[in-house]
């Protein structure tokens, strides 16, 4: 088994192209470090793919008293989206009343709530809404988004898609957020800055040599084994932390972690308008439902304990019955399964703090260092897309210690590829690219600056006519666009391309997407692929 060419020690090996191993791969290089990151399926692979696409603070965590998650998401939520302006944006959030609304039993709010107005029974007093909302507006730094108001129903919009006996509501701001293009923006911006990304590469084995971590890798296209040396290991492999950690590492630890699966369905478009709902349940669980994709709905997610990470997650006929009651229960005409157009279900792999009920596991990140015989290990525990970068942040900070050589922190104020325009310019440049390309119409280029922003005039540098984009293989999708994944964005397959890199999926025939695998299939993946690494 062949160690890699030149037989270099990296400063750090990362095992995970989730948004954490990215995120940590991204910061680690940017600060000068060696970096090697190996991901055994795709970017974005599992449940960095799979969330409700949001950045957000995480409204109902305040119900647990979780102020300082809370406080760093809300942070966070500002950095990310002036970082990624073109794959991020604010969205107002609208959260129907109604007097029967109730806490979670287990709740910390509703036990406070419980001992001192025991006649409420439970019940979710409007006041005490405005206050969280109030509370969760100043909670973060100093903020760009909109702060909270009440809404009347009968006026609104958003009144118009729910049932007639709603008449009161709140109004708050999140942001929406392309998940899985966030994960290849940050795996792009990491190779960028010199780290080493290698997908479809499954870790097999690593041990301690002489204090040197020496790991063992297996690539599942080339079908070749190759050993590789670092200083540093951290395992960021999600949902199989504790399965690597113990068959691939040989290591046991004390912290435990809990999956969890998430599913969501989306629908045809059900509302004429581009606010979301948060809705909750008679149970006291709250679902999203967000416009998505211009023509259709987001809605989840569950929140189910996943029996172990060998089982493919799966949204099961009872989640989808469950989303559909759901969501039916609000709105003013009920939505069915012949709605649906999508359904994809994840599992995250929450830190296990021993509470009882799923629903009050907390969903901050731990970070666990040990040293294996001089080797420095950090398995990463939990954590959530809007907290990655912070949590990558202090991973590296963990790895660099007092060394006076590296870089100081950069990505709270570095924006990732194509990111360097303000958000309030987005039309502006949709308008340049369309005047630069006449051949594009305004979807199209709205579509190519919302997935690369100002990285779309490079895409079509030197392009004269659509016929120099190569074959269009349906929804404006382009050879061009193609190779520029596989090229710059880590894509090899079908799936990758109108899934993970676009969501062009819910646009395409079974008969294009034939043909674009069909094309795929024909053209020189590697090479172009190899073209990034020169």
């Amino acid at each position: 088994m062949p160690f890699e060419t030149n037989n270099p020690i990296y400063d750090l090996f990362i095992i995970g192209g989730g948004i954490n191993g990215c995120g940590i791969a991204r910061d680690a290089a940017g600060r000068g470090l060696s970096v090697m990151l190996a991901e055994q399926g795709d970017i974005a692979g599992e449940a960095s793919s799979a969330s409700t696409k949001l950045f957000h603070g995480g409204l109902r965590y305040l119900e647990y008293f979780e102020f300082k998650l809370v406080r760093e998401s809300l942070t966070e939520r500002e950095i990310l989206h002036r970082a990624s302006p073109h794959i991020s944006r604010p969205m107002r959030f609208v959260l129907p009343y109604h007097r029967g609304m109730r806490f979670k039993s287990d709740t910390p709010a509703s036990k406070l709530l419980r001992l001192i107005m025991p006649w409420m029974r439970g019940r979710r007093p409007s006041w005490m809404i405005r206050f969280g909302l109030i509370l969760y507006d100043n909670l973060g730094s100093k903020s760009s988004f909109a702060g909270s108001k009440n809404v009347n129903l009968n006026n609104d919009i958003a009144g118009k898609s729910l049932q007639p006996h709603f008449k009161k509501a709140f109004e708050y701001s999140d942001c929406q957020v392309d998940d899985s293009r966030l994960v290849a923006l940050t795996a792009r911006d990491a190779g960028l800055h010199g780290a080493v990304i290698r997908t479809r590469n499954r870790v097999t084995a690593a041990r301690v040599e002489n204090g040197q971590w020496i790991i063992e890798v297996y690539d599942e296209v080339a079908g070749e084994k190759t050993k590789h040396q670092a200083k540093t290991l951290i395992n960021a492999a999600g949902a199989d932390v504790k399965t690597i950690l113990k068959k691939a590492l040989g290591q046991t630890t004390s912290d435990h972690n809990r999956l969890v699966r998430g599913s969501h369905i989306v629908t045809r478009r059900l509302f004429d308008h581009d606010k979301s709902y948060f809705l909750q349940g008679a149970d006291g669980r709250i679902v999203f439902a967000c416009p998505f994709e211009e023509d259709f709905t987001l809605i989840g997610t569950t929140d189910i304990e996943h029996p172990n990470e060998s089982t493919r997650p799966e949204c099961t006929v009872q989640e989808v019955d469950y989303l559909l009651d759901f969501v039916s229960g609000y709105l003013n005409k009920p939505v069915t399964k012949k709605d649906i157009v999508w359904k994809f279900s994840g599992v995250r792999s929450l830190y296990d703090d021993g509470a009882g009920k799923l629903s009050a596991v907390t969903r901050d990140y731990v970070l666990s260092e040990k040293t294996v015989e001089n080797a420095p290990l950090i398995n990463v525990f939990g954590g959530k897309i809007t907290t990655h970068r912070h949590l990558s942040e202090r991973a590296v900070d963990m790895i660099t210690g007092n060394r006076s050589h590296t870089r100081l922190h950069w990505t709270k104020t570095a924006h990732l590829p194509g990111g360097d325009f303000c958000h309030e310019d987005f039309p502006d440049l949709v308008k340049k690219l369309g005047a630069q390309y006449p051949f594009l119409n305004s979807k199209w280029a709205d579509r190519l600056v919302r997935a690369y922003g100002t990285d779309a005039f490079e895409i079509l540098a030197g392009v004269e006519s659509e016929q120099d984009l190569g074959r269009n293989f349906g929804a404006d999708l382009t050879e061009r666009e193609v190779k520029w994944m596989v090229e710059h964005e880590f894509a090899q397959t079908v799936e990758d391309v109108i899934w993970r890199r676009s969501k062009l999926g819910l646009r395409l025939t079974a008969e294009q997407i034939s043909a674009l695998e069909s094309w795929m299939s024909g053209i020189d993946i590697p090479s172009l692929m190899q073209l990034r690494l020169s």
